[in-house]
């Protein structure tokens, strides 16, 4: 019974100490245990189990359980302790807390104490240091007010003197005092609600403007609006007086200045009036020459009557621009019939290096006019038009040309005073516009005359076709307008001279290159198709001379300057012209036609070879292949074009040296030309031996050898052929001599023959076959089988019908034409 109850009560107790694992985590962290009874997880079975593993240790099962009872009455004994201790906690802890509290309050009387302490300290501080503090207010309100007081006096007394010495015109002593006057008195505006402060500064007001009605008089007397000036000259009262208006109102300075320039320039006005005769453009250097002379007599006369900062003399010569472009502008509206081109010009260069003269002895500082504008410096460029163009360029026009070649001066600063008087002219540039589209008419027809006279260029082997001298006069002429027409203005009539360029350059490349280009179908020297046709083999073809030969390289290397020049031209105008009318600058159309003439130069070139080498592909379609018993060297046909290959090609290259490229697109496009129509020309030989065909196949190769090394044909200088040319090349002459393989080969059986025709022709269809089948001399019954047995084994179309899918197969590579051929010779050699 005592044992069940033992293990009643166990159980109850493990339910009751049930603990979390949170709990059971902390217990092992605080009191780290190896013992199996410690743990949570502690079954008493495995224990026994371990502490008797077999039968022979439960011989000492009593000494275990001694063991095991000794330890429970340990922690018996521990437990007790333990609680016994827990009885008198409570106790000491309320006693340590009412200590605690009772500390706390002797701490907060403590500090209690400190602060009533410092507070009495503080207020007798504030009572030592209160008269301090009075003292200091004061002494300053006593400074300010002594200070106060000596401006006072100052300003008095100086409002006093001021007024007396303006009575006595004491200007040299009024204008230190004014000066002083008015910065004492700045020191009084907080106390202008006082009245004998505000008296006083009324008093300061009345003499400034006594002062300025005084000086006015004074400079109205000494220079009268009306007659001459007085002679004596200017006086240090006057000098004075300009000291003292630097210091009053602005605008006496201003009205004096005003009054000073009118006075001086009047004689100007009564000289140069509209009906004098010096009033007019042939003699507007007078006008000039006087206002340079005005300008030293003022220096020496009243150059020290004025201040340095009022740039008197430049505000005179400022206002006489003004007058002079004002008179001038209403002389030229009322005489504009009297206007002409030269004079025009001499009054713009006269005038614009009288603007370079006021730029050198002046800062522009004194500028006020809103419509001048200051000139922006172009950026860097390698444009041959960009040269820095001489200052004189206006008066080239009317200079012979030879002045072009004198060396160029260095570009001039920027002018301040760019366009103050010139500005005038601009409305009237009409007649120079006029002028020059008149001039560049001329110019045009003097063109066609000398090429008239002087004939084609002379042929150059040596250092390639040479550009027509007219070219390169024109452009000049083109940049010596431009320049001209830029100093005169950057406006409208900047666009008015481009128009008049876009219309002489058509005209340039309409009359002088494709106007002088030979005629194909002229008797003499031209030649027709039909002409070609009806050569016999052997006899002699109308073509080009050398001499038209090198005039058509000639014209297409000036149409590649013209071209290149043209657009350079452009961007220069651009640059000239005002930024808000760039975009009305386009000569897009002029660069067009010059591009026209390079293409119909380069396709009279191709056509002229392409002729002279008609009538041996002509001897080719009527030769009796089906009567060749062996195969020897090239053929007589292709010997002949050799020739005229050779005759040709090393004339054109020479010519074109200066434009590579152009001569590349020259070869490009007789290749194009001439391999499509030798193709033709070899469907037209039939029938064909198989002896025949070994021929053509030599004569084709040859002329794939010929026609690859056509760049560099006859030339010391051996340069690869360009990759673009070199394709089109092998591509053309690989499918005749592909075509040729096909004619070789035996035609039975059908199914072979017609896949090896698949294989070898990329652009493979029913109409090339069925040329190929003439070729070899098949009837039209054997034919009519091999092409239904042909449409059943071509593979179907990827788009369109079947004569578009030649266009959309891709050209196999030279390698892979190689290996083709390389194993149709096998097949034939097998089959023969």
């Amino acid at each position: 019974m005592m044992e069940e109850e033992e293990l009643d009560f166990v159980e109850e107790l493990e339910a009751v100490l049930q603990l979390t694992p949170e709990v059971q985590l902390a217990i092992e962290q605080v009191f780290p245990s190896q013992d199996p009874l410690d743990r949570a997880d502690f079954n008493a079975v495995e224990y026994i189990n371990t502490l008797f593993p077999t039968e022979q240790s439960l011989a000492n099962i009593d000494e275990v359980v001694n063991k095991i009872r000794l330890k429970i009455r340990r922690l018996d004994d521990n437990i007790r302790t333990v609680v016994r201790g827990q009885t008198n906690v409570g106790q000491d802890g309320r006693q340590a807390l009412e200590e605690a509290q009772k500390a706390i309050q002797q701490l907060f009387g403590k500090i209690k104490d400190i602060k009533d302490k410092a507070e009495k300290s503080e207020q007798m501080v504030k009572e030592i240091t209160r008269d301090i503090k009075q003292l200091d207010h004061a002494k300053r309100h006593l400074t300010t007010s002594i200070t106060t007081l000596n401006h006072l006096h100052m300003l008095a007394g100086g409002v006093d003197s001021l007024e007396a010495m303006t009575r006595r015109r004491q200007y040299g002593e009024v204008a230190n005092l004014l000066q002083g006057v008015m910065n004492v008195l700045e020191h009084f505006h907080k106390y202008m609600g006082i009245p004998q402060i505000r008296q006083l500064s009324e008093r300061v007001k009345a003499a400034q403007t006594e002062l300025g009605q005084q000086i006015l008089a004074d400079f109205e007397e000494a220079f009268p609006s009306q007659g001459t000036k007085r002679p004596g000259g200017p006086s240090n009262v006057l000098r004075d007086a300009c000291l003292v208006a630097n210091i009053l109102d602005p605008r006496i300075k201003q009205e004096i200045i005003k009054k000073f320039i009118k006075q001086h320039l009047s004689e100007y006005l009564v000289l140069f009036q509209e009906n004098q005769d010096v009033a007019w453009l042939d003699k507007i250097d007078r006008r000039y020459a006087w206002i340079k002379r005005q300008l030293v007599d003022y220096e020496e006369k009243y150059g020290r009557m004025f201040p340095r900062e009022w740039y008197m003399t430049e505000r005179i010569a400022v206002e006489f621009c003004h007058v002079t472009r004002t008179e001038l502008a209403k002389i030229m509206r009322t005489r504009a019939k009297e206007i002409e081109v030269k004079l025009l010009l001499f009054a713009i260069q006269r005038t614009t290096n009288f603007e370079g003269f006021l730029a050198k002895r002046f800062s522009g500082c004194t500028l006020t006019d809103g419509t001048l504008k200051k000139l922006e410096s172009p950026p860097a460029s390698t444009n041959p038009f960009l040269e820095d163009e001489p200052a004189s360029e206006v008066e080239e026009l009317a200079t012979e040309k030879g002045d072009l070649d004198q060396p160029k001066k260095p570009k001039a600063p920027d002018n301040p005073f760019h366009g103050i008087v010139s500005k005038c002219f601009e409305p009237h540039l009409y007649v120079y516009i006029e002028s020059q589209d008149k001039n560049l008419g001329e110019l045009i027809d003097r063109f066609v005359a000398d090429f008239k006279a002087q004939g084609p260029p002379k042929p150059n082997t040596d250092e390639g076709g040479a550009v027509l001298p007219s070219c390169a006069d024109l452009f000049v002429y083109y940049k010596k307008c431009m320049v001209q027409c830029s100093q005169l203005s950057t406006g409208e009539p900047m666009i008015a001279l481009t128009t008049i360029f876009q219309k002489y350059l058509r005209e340039y490349a309409w009359k002088i290159l494709s106007g002088n280009l030979p005629k194909t179908t002229t008797s003499s020297g031209g030649l027709t198709i039909s002409s070609l046709l009806k050569e016999k083999e052997g006899s002699e073809v109308a073509k080009f001379t050398l001499e038209e030969l090198c005039l058509i390289c000639s014209i297409l290397s000036t149409a590649e300057y013209c071209l290149a020049t043209t657009q350079q031209l452009e961007e220069k105008l651009k640059e000239k012209v005002d930024v808000s009318l760039i975009e009305r600058i386009n000569l897009t159309g002029e660069m067009d036609t010059f591009s026209t003439v390079i293409s119909s130069s380069i396709q009279l070139l191709v056509q002229d070879l392409d002729a002279a080498c008609d009538p041996a592909l002509t001897a080719m379609s009527k030769m009796q292949w089906q009567n060749v018993e062996h195969v020897g060297d090239q053929s007589p046909y292709v010997t002949s074009v050799i020739l005229h290959i050779k005759q040709n090609v090393p004339i054109i290259r020479d010519n074109l040296a200066s434009t590579r490229k152009y001569f590349t697109q020259f070869c490009i496009k007789f290749a194009n030309s001439f391999i499509p129509k030798f193709i033709t020309h070899l469907f037209k030989c039939k029938p064909i031996s198989m002896v025949g065909a070994e021929q053509l196949l030599l004569d084709t190769h040859s002329l794939k050898m010929v026609l690859l090394d056509l760049p560099s044909i006859g030339s010391q200088v051996v340069r690869k052929a360009p990759a673009s040319y070199t394709k089109i090349v092998v591509k053309g002459m690989t499918r005749a001599e592909m075509i040729l393989k096909v004619v070789m080969a035996p035609h039975e059986p059908l199914v072979v023959f017609v896949d090896n025709y698949i294989k070898l022709l990329t652009d493979c269809n029913t109409e090339t076959f069925q040329k190929i089948l003439d070729m070899k001399g098949l009837k039209r019954s054997e034919q009519s089988s091999m092409l239904e047995l042909l449409r059943q084994r071509l593979p179907a179309p990827p788009s369109g019908a079947e004569a578009s899918s030649s266009l959309s197969l891709m050209a196999p590579t030279p390698e892979q034409e190689s290996s083709r051929i390389r194993k149709l010779e096998k097949l034939i050699k097998k089959r023969l």
